[in-house]
């Protein structure tokens, strides 16, 4: 199988989706959601298996840097499609469908580095684990920078335009909680499944994972019980949030870009 070709046509599909959404969500043009989840899905379609054959062809059971962002890019464009079903999450995938699709198309240029491990179904639980609570959490990343955005405006009157074209701010931020909780107790099955099954879990190449995993749990939790306990809302909430996936980001991606793609090792 020719990876490129179907690399391309879904980051067309997928850019696609985002525009078509970004327009309705700036009053260009009626919504037209089943559209925009038809668009994304036949993208999703086409990803899926690039990302099988990329997991195929590398050295090792652990993908590198490009095949574990274009794996992690399809998890969470399957979840903000079908959370889009029962919660308005769908505005996410005006970032997130462009990303995957870049993700997509990096994977199958730049050169592909792995590592050796036993697959277990212990490791496997948390490599699925992993994978969601990132995905997940990227969408609440997505989701914090709108209300963000909807929160200055109406700070500063501005209600036409994105203001009018978002659900109201409580239920933008209901939502956001909701994902910052699913995330949560994902990262937290994450991290256990981790200290259980993994054998070297705090050894020089996991450490800053480790670590910065950590931090991250810190963040949100420390987010989420200042808002039952503080009513912690607003940009705050969103603060908390941008820093906890910024530190993941930098967990699940830091050691792998650095070695991989700048030092190429």
């Amino acid at each position: 199988m020719q990876a490129l070709p179907f690399a391309t046509i879904a980051f067309v599909l997928y850019v696609a989706a985002a525009i078509w959404q970004g327009m309705t969500l700036f009053r260009r043009v009626p919504p037209r959601q089943g559209m925009v989840r038809l668009l994304a899905v036949l993208g999703l379609l086409l990803h899926i298996p690039v990302v099988v054959k990329l997991v195929g062809q590398s050295p090792g059971l652990l993908p590198g840097f490009t095949t574990s962002a274009t794996l992690l890019m399809a998890v969470a464009v399957n979840v903000v499609l079908v959370a889009s079903l029962f919660k308005p999450v769908l505005n996410a995938g005006i970032a997130l469908f462009p990303l995957a699709g870049i993700a997509l198309l990096a994977a199958t240029w730049l050169p592909n580095q792995g590592g050796h491990t036993g697959l277990t179904p212990g490791i496997l639980l948390h490599a699925i684990s992993s994978a969601l609570a990132f995905a997940v959490l990227a969408i609440a990343a997505i989701q914090a920078v709108l209300v963000g955005l909807q929160n200055q405006a109406l700070r500063h009157h501005h209600i036409r335009g994105i203001v009018q074209s978002l659900p109201p701010l409580t239920t933008m931020e209901r939502v956001l909680f909701e994902l910052v909780w699913a995330g949560i107790i994902l990262l937290t099955l994450s991290i256990a499944s981790g200290l259980i099954f993994l054998d070297n879990f705090f050894a020089q190449h996991l450490a800053h994972k480790t670590v910065l995993s950590l931090l991250a749990w810190v963040i949100f939790t420390t987010l989420l019980v200042g808002r039952y306990r503080f009513g912690w809302r607003g940009m705050r909430a969103v603060r908390w949030t941008l820093g906890g996936c910024g530190l993941l980001v930098l967990a699940y991606f830091g050691s792998k870009f650095v070695l991989e793609i700048l030092l190429n090792r």
